[in-house]
């Protein structure tokens, strides 16, 4: 059986036919919708001209989260390691004894 569907998305008044794993559609039309919401966002907030610029600067953001997502689960993973450490020395200590 075969698990691809063609669907079709709309970004920025164009519509784009793809063919997708069932399994990514809903995930795509989720970003589709976050996209067309950050470009309205940006056009009633700046005076923006070219839809390509409104297109760049909606690229920008989403980058820059996805960035920001990965320094935080960084610093989350060295609190999380240097905490374990100092487990496994009060237990290396402790078995010591």
């Amino acid at each position: 059986m075969d698990d691809k569907l063609r669907i079709k998305i709309s970004i920025a008044d164009r519509v784009y036919p793809l063919t997708v794993e069932m399994s990514q559609e809903e995930g795509l039309r989720s970003a589709s919708k976050k996209i067309d919401i950050m470009i309205k966002q940006f056009e009633e907030n700046y005076a923006v001209r070219d839809k390509q610029d409104v297109l760049a600067m909606c690229a920008l953001q989403f980058a820059s989260q996805l960035e920001q997502k990965q320094i935080d689960s960084s610093a989350d993973n060295v609190e999380a390691n240097e905490r374990l450490k100092k487990i496994n020395d009060l237990l290396a200590s402790y078995l010591d004894k």
